[in-house]
C-alpha cells in the first residue's frame, strides 16, 4: 500500500509541478520562482513522509492541533512548516513554536502572541498577512480588510520576533478568481511601495493556481491536486 500510495503522490505531485512550470511560463516567470506549498490536511504524517521522500520541504496545515502533532512526529525531516488556517489569539504562541511561516495574520492582537512564542522558542517567524479580497461591504470577510494593512504591516514590522515577508489571500469561492486576484495585484502593488523587501504573495490552490501565477503569486498551496480527496472531518 505504502508503494501504491507514494507512486500516486509522484504523479499527483509531478501534475501539479507540471501546471505550476506552464502558468509560469506564460506569464515570462520561471518555473522556480513559484513556490509550492502542500497542504496536508487531515493526512497522516505517513503521506508528509512520502511527500518529503519526493523532495517536498513546504508543507502547510491549517488546524493547530493537527499541525502540532505532525510537525512534532516529522521533525527529523527539516521541512518547513506553514501554518495557514484562521489563527486564534490562545494558539499563537504554540503556532510560533513550530510554524517557520505563518500565513493568516489578519489582526494587531496576534502580532506580541506570535512574538512571545518565537522568543520563548529562540526563533524569528515569517509572518504573511492574510488580506481579504471580498468586494466591499460583504460580511464575514476571511483576512484583514485592505484599508488595515498599513497599520497591521507597521506593527508586525517593528517586532524583533517577527519577519514581515508579505501577503497571503484566498480567492471568496462565490467570485472568480481572476478578478479576485486582479484586485489582490492592486493592493500589493500599495503594500510594496511600503513595505519593498515583503515580496512573498501566498496565492492560488489547486482550483486557481494558474490565475495566482498570473498575478505574481511567489508561493502556492495546494492539498487535493496532490494527495486526492480529502478524507472526512474527523
Amino acid at each position: 500500500m505504502t508503494t501504491d500510495r507514494a507512486a500516486e503522490l509522484r504523479a499527483r505531485l509531478a501534475a501539479v509541478q507540471d501546471r505550476i512550470a506552464r502558468a509560469a511560463t506564460d506569464v515570462g516567470r520561471a518555473a522556480d520562482d513559484v513556490t509550492l506549498v502542500v497542504v496536508t490536511k487531515f493526512f497522516p504524517a505517513a503521506d508528509v513522509r512520502l511527500l518529503a521522500g519526493l523532495g517536498v520541504t513546504e508543507v502547510g496545515e491549517n488546524r493547530h492541533q493537527e499541525a502540532e502533532a505532525k510537525a512534532a512526529e516529522c521533525a527529523d525531516l527539516g521541512l518547513r512548516w506553514h501554518f495557514i488556517g484562521g489563527l486564534q489569539s490562545n494558539k499563537a504562541a504554540a503556532v510560533a513554536h513550530y510554524a517557520g511561516v505563518v500565513e493568516s495574520v489578519d489582526r494587531a492582537a496576534l502580532v506580541p502572541r506570535l512574538a512571545r512564542g518565537a522568543a520563548d522558542a529562540g526563533r524569528v517567524v515569517d509572518v504573511l498577512l492574510q488580506v481579504s479580497l471580498d468586494p466591499p461591504g460583504r460580511d464575514h470577510r476571511a483576512g484583514a480588510d485592505p484599508a488595515m494593512l498599513p497599520a497591521l504591516a507597521d506593527e508586525v514590522a517593528r517586532t524583533p520576533e517577527l519577519r514581515l515577508r508579505g501577503l497571503m489571500a484566498v480567492a471568496p469561492l462565490d467570485d472568480d478568481p481572476a478578478l479576485a486576484f486582479a484586485r489582490l495585484a492592486g493592493i500589493r502593488a500599495d503594500f510594496l511601495s511600503r513595505h519593498p523587501d515583503a515580496t512573498v504573495l501566498s496565492a492560488g490552490m489547486s482550483g486557481d493556481l494558474e490565475a495566482a501565477i498570473t498575478v505574481g503569486a511567489t508561493h502556492v498551496r495546494v492539498g487535493s491536486a496532490v494527495l486526492g480527496s480529502r478524507p472526512e472531518v474527523k
